[in-house]
């Protein structure tokens, strides 16, 4: 198969028997705010058997593909067959009763930009007339049948968050082709009914996030009836895929809790659909023996009939079983927080509500797994822009949330942004909204102040792993060096105490390199951790302290839209750009870099140098003097706004790739001092990412890597000479550049986040005390997750009223009425 064409939204629309409906979305399609030129038309005839197919050719127009199918191969095979015919990054698949909103692609796509996992985008789909609810979020019954949460309900005035969903909708979504084409697209043995469900289901399993996304909107007009072949053959259908869906998707402890009690509210469903009394074959019933047959309704059938195809596919389910089992890279666990309201029972009649409370009552099907709670707390906001600690904590909730239930607490704000965990804000000092979480919780991920901030977690009796990787008192020692001397001293002092109080109490700690490991080690040491019960049996300790430097994705960067050649002034083709990425802080050293750079631009005037952000993301960080000083040299020196350039925001993480592939080389400086020894430069990481060629300061971590690998050049500090010398080479030395790059593309493998954060995915797989915390009795040797409370069987009016909601959402009014009546008549 060919390569996709990047940028380019490949939209797919079913025909059959419907051509006025396609025509109509194909007008609207037309009138759409995305550039026609990335926008490819498909609609599959699916073997209509009337006249369908010539009046798509003659009336469709010449920007559609028309594409013929001598049989009708229901929603999944249609879909399928336009994809394997279109070219495009992202394939869209819009009922052909529907009509996009003008916004319905752009907002998808720039929801795909957020982040690279973004797998899929579900839009919000409405009726016709934008009043009711056809599709605003997912939700899956332990039963294994599909639905969507307010259908047919008034549309909320609140159009919601962007959020993860376990699947979108058919009738209008959103799938990377490449995605698509590794789950091999739609099981067309669905045929039709839970296609849709089934995919987002593998696509999750598979690492990939489904997002649902309000601002990407479009109208159904009405739904497909099924009317002219049989109501009991959707009910087949309905009950069958249920089957196909779980057995293929879920895990093998979960699949055998489930499936039984699956398959018996099946059969207790299509028998009170079809009012059909199973005790008639009693012996003591009386009945016509002599009669060979018995009349049954077909919809009491169907999921008789759906059962036994079940057992007929066997074969090709478990196939596609294995497949998908061997393949998944993300628990039941984390796969379970989509499900939404498992305990829906979808029918009402009360003997099947009966038998429905005997089997959640038999069988443990309401409560899923939950894996270990794992609360990473950073100090920083979590939003489009992301900053060190930021982006350090979001992988590592991403990384744990594969296996585990995980919640990031930012202490600074949480933006508008999706995740794969639940996000929360909890703002510094206030224990009663995070002593909860910490109750929650059974190992404690944090970086920064939060043991100083919060009693609930310095006194917290669960696993606490302390992310050190900023060492914060050698930090200040450069930060706070402007402030008069007695508050130097105290800044210091209480950066040393707060750390100190961190490496007394923590089971496992995080470092970024082998340098901060033999200087955390030493300051253990001296707080007496490094003793018999740590060494005896974990003689390196990393046990205890674990290399876990910053990472990068392991998705390359790509460069999505133009940000500074042809955007600003001055940066066209011909010039060679250098990029500082990152912030700049008064510990770096730009201003021999400004020198060096104005002194290249004599002889070689296309150089730039562009500083990616100066105002941090973090409200509470000030521009710092560094700033102003930086900005009055390069004006001073005749080069600012031209050859040297600041941008005065911060540029947005996802954003960050334009940048950087638009770049030539990357640099870092800094002074020589104790704090450039122990630091790891997380803006190096961006360079290696985007395989830029890079200039940095002798004397810390990456310096040492980047001569090692001859990734570029390491010069010493305060060198102008050199500086300009080791530019000159990364940026004009062609020969010198191939051979960065191809060592960079090796190096950077082994920075990915999914490798670098193995120490602690292994910790967290079997989280423990510390050795030393057991043996003085601080705490119990061995780990017990958090327990499920015991369910309690539901009765009265209590139990009436927590289902209020569900049933006026699922059901209507109707239902409510009705079951509060049978409720109090039987109660009588």
């Amino acid at each position: 198969m060919s390569a996709s064409k990047p940028g380019v939204v490949s939209v797919v629309l079913v025909n059959f028997r419907g051509t006025d409906d396609t025509l109509q979305a194909l007008r609207h399609l037309r009138e759409l705010d995305w550039p026609s030129d990335r926008l490819e038309l498909v609609v599959v005839e699916n073997g209509s058997g009337d006249d369908s197919l010539e009046r798509l050719q003659a009336e469709a127009g010449d920007d559609v593909l028309v594409v013929p199918s001598k049989e009708n191969l229901g929603f999944a095979g249609g879909c399928n067959l336009g994809v394997s015919r279109s070219s495009g990054e992202f394939v869209a698949f819009l009922n052909n009763d529907a009509r996009p909103d003008a916004a319905w692609v752009r907002a998808a796509v720039t929801r795909f930009g957020e982040n690279a996992r973004i797998g899929a985008v579900a839009s919000k789909v409405l009726d016709w007339e934008g009043e009711n609810v056809d599709y605003i979020g997912a939700a899956l019954t332990w039963f294994g049948m599909g639905y969507k949460p307010l259908t047919a309900q008034p549309a909320p005035a609140d159009d919601g968050r962007a959020h993860d969903v376990l699947f979108g909708t058919g009738s209008a979504m959103f799938v990377r082709r490449d995605v698509y084409d590794a789950l091999g697209g739609f099981d067309k043995s669905y045929f039709m009914f839970f296609e849709d469900v089934d995919l987002g289901w593998r696509l999750n399993l598979a690492g990939w996030r489904y997002v649902y996304e309000p601002a990407s909107v479009a109208f159904h007009k009405h739904h497909a009836s099924m009317g002219g072949f049989g109501a009991y053959k959707e009910d087949y259908l309905l009950e069958r895929n249920a089957l196909y869906t779980q057995f293929k998707n879920l895990g093998d402890e979960a699949l055998g809790t489930t499936l039984q009690a699956s398959m018996a509210l099946s059969v207790r469903r299509g028998v009170e659909k079809g009012q059909v009394d199973t005790t008639a074959f009693d012996l003591r019933a009386s009945d016509d023996d002599a009669a060979p047959n018995a009349s049954v309704p077909k919809v009491a059938l169907s999921s008789l009939y759906a059962i036994d195809q079940f057992v007929e596919h066997l074969p090709q389910l478990r196939e596609a079983r294995e497949r998908i089992q061997s393949t998944r890279v993300v628990s039941d666990a984390q796969v379970w927080r989509l499900f939404g309201q498992t305990d829906a029972p979808s029918f009402t009649t009360d003997r099947y509500l009966e038998g429905y409370e005997s089997l959640v009552e038999t069988f443990d099907v309401l409560d899923g797994p939950t894996g270990t709670k794992v609360l990473v707390i950073t100090g920083d906001p979590v939003g489009q822009q992301l900053a060190g600690p930021a982006i350090r904590a979001w992988n590592i909730a991403e990384a744990l949330s594969a296996e585990h239930s995980v919640t990031l607490v930012s202490l600074a704000g949480v933006g508008d942004v999706t995740a794969p965990f639940d996000l929360v804000h909890v703002r510094p000092g206030d224990d009663r909204a995070m002593k909860p979480l910490e109750e929650w919780a059974d190992v404690i991920v944090f970086q920064g102040l939060a043991m100083a901030l919060f009693e609930s977690i310095s006194s917290s009796s669960k696993i606490i792993v302390a992310d050190i990787y900023d060492p914060m008192h050698l930090e200040q020692l450069e930060q706070a060096r402007q402030l008069p001397e007695a508050q130097w001293k105290r800044q210091v002092a209480d950066a040393t105490e707060v750390l100190n109080e961190q490496l007394a109490r923590a089971d496992f700690f995080l470092c970024a390199s082998e340098r901060q490991k033999h200087f955390y080690l030493g300051q253990l040491a001296g707080l007496g951790r490094v003793n018999p019960a740590t060494y005896e049996g974990d003689p390196d300790l990393d046990g205890l302290l674990a290399v876990v430097p910053f990472g990068l994705s392991s998705q390359p960067p790509k460069h999505v839209k133009p940000v500074l050649r042809g955007v600003r002034d001055g940066f066209g083709e011909e010039e060679k750009i250098l990029i500082w990425s990152g912030g700049l802080y008064n510990w770096f050293d730009p201003q021999t870099l400004i020198r060096a750079v104005a002194r290249l631009a004599e002889t070689r005037p296309q150089t730039r140098l562009f500083f990616q952000g100066v105002k941090h993301p973090h409200p509470g960080v000030p521009e710092m003097a560094i700033v102003a000083e930086s900005r009055a040299l390069a004006a001073e020196l005749g080069v600012l706004d031209s050859v040297v350039v600041f941008n005065d925001s911060w540029v947005d993480f996802a954003d960050r790739q334009n940048y950087l592939l638009e770049a030539d080389a990357g640099v870092s400086t800094h002074h020589a001092h104790i704090e450039t020894t122990f630091s790891f430069r997380t803006r190096i990481l961006d360079y290696l990412w985007a395989e830029l060629p890079m200039v940095v300061t002798e004397g810390d971590h990456f310096a040492d890597l980047v001569r090692a690998e001859t990734l570029g050049v390491a010069v010493p500090a305060d060198d102008v000479d050199a500086l300009a010398a080791a530019l000159e080479r990364v940026l004009y030395d062609d020969a010198f550049r191939r051979k960065a790059v191809k060592n960079l593309r090796r190096v950077r493998e082994s920075y990915t986040w999914d490798s670098v954060l193995q120490p602690l995915v292994d910790f967290v797989r079997a989280p423990h005390h510390a050795a030393d915390l057991v043996a003085d009795g601080t705490f119990q040797a061995g780990f017990v997750p958090s327990s499920k409370p015991p369910r309690r069987k539901k009765h009265g009016i209590r139990h009436d009223a927590e289902l209020v909601v569900h049933y006026l959402r699922n059901g209507g009014p109707q239902v409510v009425v009705r079951k509060v009546k049978n409720r109090l008549r039987r109660s009588k």
